[in-house]
């Protein structure tokens, strides 16, 4: 293993990274903010049913969107392919219905393609169920999550492509640049302000690290 993968590890990858740590925490906040969990309904948009295997949470069932690679259903979750953003008309066609009790979704919204999407997607959400827990990297922390790049989000797309393709870091680098074009232009983080309009009367939370916001939360809850 190269000396990158072996940092990329040790901060975000395995199950003893930064990263771990910092997901094990939002899950102990988000039992905090459900605390009947094992009763709801939770439709998951951008998730796989890998992630709920792996959870430390078990909702009474869980139905996983996504528009790649959802992965197979089971008793307890049921996992289908589709545009998030779209997800009403996804799901009536999929399960037959589209009301749940919370939707949950992790680093979707900044993936969903500009602001029009986002706001589709928001809109969704909003009419999916009542409560939602809707989490996403703050624009504002100084380090670019998904490729590990100081100030990355803030640099001409050019430049991030270049990055994209030389960046030891990158968990799976282009091996062209237009494939790396397409995969900068695919991620757009956001920050508060835009969290609250898309999702108006959300409580914001915000994730820490090192004293700085890394991440941010909308999230309406009983």
């Amino acid at each position: 293993m190269s000396v990158a993968s072996l940092l990329r590890n040790a901060f975000v990858d395995s199950p003893t990274s930064l990263g771990a740590k910092a997901r094990s925490r939002r899950w102990e906040l988000f039992r905090q903010r459900f605390p009947a969990i094992e009763d709801l309904r939770v439709l998951d948009l951008g998730g796989t049913a890998e992630s709920w295997l792996r959870s430390p949470v078990r909702p009474a069932h869980v139905t996983v969107v996504n528009l790649f690679e959802p992965g197979e259903s089971n008793d307890r979750i049921t996992a289908v392919t589709g545009d998030a953003c779209d997800a009403v008309r996804v799901l009536e066609k999929a399960v037959g219905h589209s009301r749940f009790d919370l939707v949950f979704s992790n680093s979707l919204i900044e993936h969903v393609g500009g602001h029009a999407n986002r706001q589709r997607l928001a809109t969704a959400i909003r009419e999916l169920a009542p409560y939602h827990w809707v989490q996403t990297p703050y624009r504002y922390f100084p380090v670019e999550p998904h490729w590990l790049f100081p100030g990355m989000q803030f640099l001409p797309v050019a430049a991030k492509s270049r990055i994209e393709l030389w960046w030891p870091f990158t968990h799976t680098r282009s091996t062209s640049i237009e494939d790396a074009r397409s995969s900068v232009l695919w991620t757009e983080l956001i920050g508060i302000t835009e969290m609250r309009h898309y999702l108006p009367g959300s409580e914001i939370l915000r994730e820490r690290m090192a004293g700085l916001t890394k991440s941010i939360i909308a999230v309406q809850a009983p």
